[in-house]
């Protein structure tokens, strides 16, 4: 049999608006009444109707979220960020895998807008402008992470993938290296390019010149890294370093150079992008710009919760810094005239 509230309220011995409000908060309540409601709710076993609840509030206390690739470890982080931070404020969530489909992510936003989310979190996912507008139009917060949509009034949290770019380059320079490959990420991603500009910017101030040659894109994934780093090395010039534009292309990039007998970071140095937990783990430990790949996950819910709370707010983007994280992937070349 289904517990029910009027059940509690006998075992309770107060009545059924009582109860009411001990579940609902909707009006204070003695201490002594208040532990004889939850003493009862508990000896029954009785759990409040969610969607009741919902329907009188016109809240669900649930989120949605939107990954590309829920097998990446990259967005697993930043989701898992999120989920705390809902947990720890009395939120649920949903979270849906789009698989880099934009017609799945399509379905899978009407999905979570169907279900009556309190609000939804895109991660780097290839949501439109126009899409955002309609959302918000319906009255739905958003929050886009990893991702800038400079034509969307929409709050966003981003890292300085620029300055990271820059950074991992200037790395392996001053290491020595002079002949830099890259493996650029998709060129849809304004934080590819960002983090290609870097790169450029880098071999720029170091009067280095930027040969095409040196550069192949790839997909944000194991196989595109591997690929392209098969490219890069078969050049007559092959690099002495790679700069991969995340840590899963980097690894394939390694897996690459060990198949053709080259030795990491003695033959080629590598430098990765995230700093995902697998990047610790990699033969050698690999060099990556680091990302606060959780703490995205928590300021993203974080600002989601507080437009939940002022839906009025202006829209924010909120830049976290990254870090150069070195280890054992890059070291001075010393092939022969490698630096030339």
């Amino acid at each position: 049999m289904i517990t029910t509230m009027r059940d509690v309220a006998k075992r309770a011995g107060v009545s059924v608006t009582s109860v009411s409000h001990v579940i609902n908060e909707t009006r204070p309540v003695s201490y002594e009444l208040r532990e004889r409601v939850l003493a009862a709710m508990e000896e029954l076993g009785y759990q409040p109707n969610r969607l009741a609840r919902s329907l009188r509030s016109g809240k669900t206390q649930i989120i949605g979220t939107i990954v590309p690739d829920s097998a990446d470890p990259f967005f697993a982080e930043v989701a898992r960020g999120i989920e705390d931070t809902a947990f720890e404020n009395g939120y649920s969530l949903i979270l849906c895998n789009s698989d880099r489909n934009l017609g799945k992510e399509a379905f899978y936003t009407n999905v979570l807008v169907e279900k009556r989310v309190d609000g939804i979190l895109f991660l780097a996912a290839g949501v439109s402008t126009e899409r955002i507008v309609y959302l918000q139009q319906r009255g739905m917060p958003v929050v886009v992470v990893d991702r800038e949509l400079p034509a969307a009034n929409v709050d966003s949290v981003v890292t300085d993938n620029a300055g990271g770019g820059w950074s991992a380059t200037r790395h392996l320079i001053d290491l020595g290296h002079q002949r830099i490959g890259h493996i650029a990420g998709p060129s849809d991603l304004r934080l590819s390019k960002y983090r290609s500009t870097g790169y450029c910017k880098a071999l720029e101030e170091a009067g280095i010149a930027t040969d095409e040659n040196m550069v192949v894109r790839g997909d944000f994934d194991f196989e595109s890294g591997h690929r392209a780093a098969h490219q890069l090395l078969a050049n007559d010039k092959r690099p002495t370093a790679i700069f991969a534009c995340n840590d899963i292309m980097a690894i394939g990039a390694i897996c690459a150079a060990v198949e053709l007998g080259l030795r990491v970071p003695e033959d080629l140095s590598v430098v990765g992008y995230d700093d995902i937990p697998l990047a610790s783990y990699s033969n050698p430990p690999l060099t990556t710009v680091a990302q606060p790949i959780y703490d995205m996950g928590v300021t993203a819910a974080s600002m989601l919760l507080e437009q939940l709370h002022d839906p009025s707010g202006p829209a924010r983007q909120l830049v976290l810094d990254v870090e150069l994280q070195i280890r054992r992937s890059t070291a001075v070349p010393s092939a022969p005239g490698a630096s030339n």
